[in-house]
């Protein structure tokens, strides 16, 4: 492996900026954007300003290379190539002080399967000086035991911990998890590490270690852990520096009087998510001393539970980062607050998140706007000047003007539920129109919640191509609520089902699709909904495009000599019994609502595709649901990736792929039929 510093890196940030800035000539608006211009790797991602705020680090794809790190010094624009590597792709970003900053690695040119797990731990100056290599980058699997060839660096299970942390010297907190078996890991050990010595100390912990939280000061200030189904937080005490247990609970099913710990303001107060007895999850303060919740929430979202972060500067709670239907920002300072008023005023009709330094020493703050036509913008704003900086775009290929509208809508399930749901019209449609094709497209999880309002690239890509695209939130899905999201249980081909195909009726019903052109799509347990809906709903569907799903949900259960999934052991034990059934008591369920057991009746075309590689829904669901259906259906296409997991890691095989979604759709319900 070979550390380079390339001056490209500068000069792919200057020419991106620029590009960025520039408008597509008409005639490029009429063409149909190539799909490249959705799936291909990102020019920008994670921008990060520095604590003082006089430096702005992003990682840059360069053109034919490999993606670096580069800063910005904001005073005078000048760009530092910070580091970069010949044989890998800089990963997460963090700084550790004013001056340095510590990254991990990945490979974007390598499938899941073929990439190394161990990341690598490196560290540098915001000049590229003083690089330092940390933590080994290694290909063992999840079961090797952690050691290192190399006694002079950390072993290759030594990871960031994604806490900023003190940021007012040259060590960071970073974790080692001691895996067991599949995806579970018996203890996440800390260590504060020195990144200029590579020197580390092992924090003290009780056993069953499983998450940390650091308090204001970047000191570890609590820590949760987990044996069998019960779940404990303990704080340590900042005199005697003990740790003791505070509360504890069931994970599954979730105990009514759970919360989640979010952050620690500088004078101690401990800020968590709880839903103390409500629908909703919000926004609570919880006293060490007592062990109770305050009475009052300081934020509360009336249709949603609170998902996000708290915002703070100078010790300072600002506001908080919350997901409604979109992102969202509610500031407490009213200096914050005006600031937003002005920049939203400034830049139109976008969502706008500013970020701000730690301890500013400077004018800027970090602006990061989208839209639903709009991928994401980076720039920065001077709140003593007004001038903004365009840093660049996400997607510099992608014309706004191009791009289907989309909006969050609700519908009602057949038994009065309210069914929350994303929306996107193809660019130019309306109600007097000809209606559209149309693709639903059911997320995965199941239960976690699936887009926000903004800039999909499944979704505008469909769009794009003269479809509709809706995309339902059913029952079962995460931050709806706990009446939401415990509906779902037990209900995997079900109600759960269900919503979606009521979702289906009310699009043909309100005229946003044509009835006789609609394809159900997904990925994971989408693909299981998508074979599922071929099943139980075939009068609504006239073809399903099933990537990386789940076909056999006894499988999930049993699992095979010839795999091991990904998934915890704890997930297996505890929560697939209470959300997806028991296997003994629910097996005739399990029988009527797996595809492939129901394989014959699915006579619709079928687009299949999956990774060799994927440890989550391992590929024996593709091959076996695809040898039982080809018995009956004729129409059935099959895509293997090899080396790919749970999902299409490297730019060829995405593109790959959405090329044969455009090119299936289109024979099936295509916009020209």
């Amino acid at each position: 492996m070979s550390f380079v510093r390339l001056s490209a890196l500068a000069l792919s940030l200057a020419a991106s900026a620029v590009c960025a800035a520039q408008t597509l000539p008409a005639a490029a608006v009429a063409a149909r954007p190539p799909v490249a211009a959705f799936f291909d790797n990102t020019p920008f991602s994670a921008p990060l300003l520095s604590p003082d705020g006089k430096m702005l680090a992003v990682v840059v794809g360069v053109p034919g290379k490999r993606e670096g790190l580069a800063v910005i010094d904001l005073a005078d624009n000048k760009i530092y190539p910070t580091a970069s590597f010949a044989d890998v792709d800089i990963g997460k970003v963090q700084w550790v002080n004013d001056k340095r900053l510590i990254f991990d690695t990945t490979n974007k040119q390598l499938a899941t399967g073929d990439r190394e797990y161990g990341p690598g731990l490196y560290a540098a100056n915001f000049d590229g000086s003083g690089f330092r290599q940390l933590a080994e980058r290694r290909n063992n699997h999840r079961g090797a035991k952690p050691g290192s060839s190399n006694n002079k660096l950390l072993p290759y299970n030594t990871l960031l911990m994604n806490q900023p942390g003190a940021q007012n010297s040259d060590s960071v907190y970073v974790q080692s998890p001691d895996f067991s078996k599949g995806n579970s890991f018996d203890n996440l050990n800390l260590l504060l590490l020195d990144t200029t010595t590579g020197r580390a100390r092992t924090v003290e912990r009780p056993q069953h270690t499983q998450g940390w939280l650091l308090d204001a000061k970047g000191e570890p200030r609590m820590l949760g852990t987990v044996e069998e189904n019960t779940a404990t937080l303990h704080y340590r005490d900042p005199t005697t520096q003990a740790w003791r247990s505070v509360v504890s609970f069931n994970l599954y099913p979730a105990s009514k009087g759970v919360f989640s710990p979010l952050a620690f303001g500088a004078d101690g107060t401990l800020y968590v998510s709880a839903r103390a007895g409500q629908d909703k999850s919000a926004v609570h303060t919880f006293d060490l001393a007592t062990g109770k919740l305050s009475e009052k929430a300081l934020i509360t979202l009336a249709d949603y539970d609170f998902s996000g972060r708290l915002i703070f500067s100078n010790g300072k709670l600002l506001g908080f980062r919350t997901r409604t239907d979109a992102e969202a920002t509610m500031w407490l300072d009213p200096g914050m607050k005006a600031l937003q008023d002005k920049v939203d005023a400034l830049l139109g009709n976008t969502v706008n998140l500013i970020s701000v330094p730690a301890r500013p020493q400077s004018p800027w703050v970090l602006v990061e706007s989208y839209s639903d036509v709009q991928p994401k913008t980076i720039r920065m704003y001077n709140t003593a000047s007004g001038a903004f900086n365009l840093v660049g775009s996400t997607r510099p290929d992608i014309n706004p003007a191009q791009m289907g509208q989309q909006q969050f809508v609700r519908y009602k399930a057949r038994d009065g539920r309210d069914i929350p749901a994303l929306l996107t019209l193809p660019a130019g449609a309306s109600a007097s129109a000809a209606k559209p094709p149309m693709v639903v497209m059911v997320h995965g999880g199941p239960y976690v919640r699936g887009s926000a309002w903004g800039w999909s690239a499944n979704a505008q890509f469909l769009a794009s191509r003269g479809y509709a695209v809706l995309e339902p939130e059913y029952r079962g899905s995460a931050g709806f609520g706990d009446s939401h999201f415990r509906a779902g249980f037990k209900q995997w081909g079900l109600a759960m089902q269900d919503d979606v195909a009521d979702g289906t009726q009310w699009a043909i019903d309100k005229g946003y699709a044509d009835p006789q052109r609609i394809c159900i799509a997904g990925a994971s347990y989408g693909g299981y909904a998508t074979l599922m809906g071929l099943v139980k709903h075939p009068e609504l569907y006239k073809c399903g495009i099933d990537w990386v799903g789940v076909t056999d949900i006894k499988l999930l259960f049993d699992g095979h000599w010839s795999f091991e999934d990904d998934l915890p052991e704890l997930w297996h034990k505890y929560g697939m019994p209470e959300l997806i059934g028991d296997p003994v008591k629910d097996a005739a369920q399990f029988t009527a609502t797996s595809p492939l057991a129901q394989a014959a009746r699915i006579k619709q075309p079928l687009l299949l595709a999956y990774g060799s590689a994927d440890r989550r829904v391992p590929l024996m669901h593709g091959k076996k649901f695809y040898e039982a259906v080809k018995q009956t259906n004729n129409d059935v296409e099959w895509v293997l990736y090899e080396g790919e997991g749970h999902g299409w890691a490297t730019v060829a095989n995405r593109i790959d792929f959405w090329s044969r979604v455009e090119k299936f759709l289109d024979r099936q319900i295509g916009t020209q039929k």
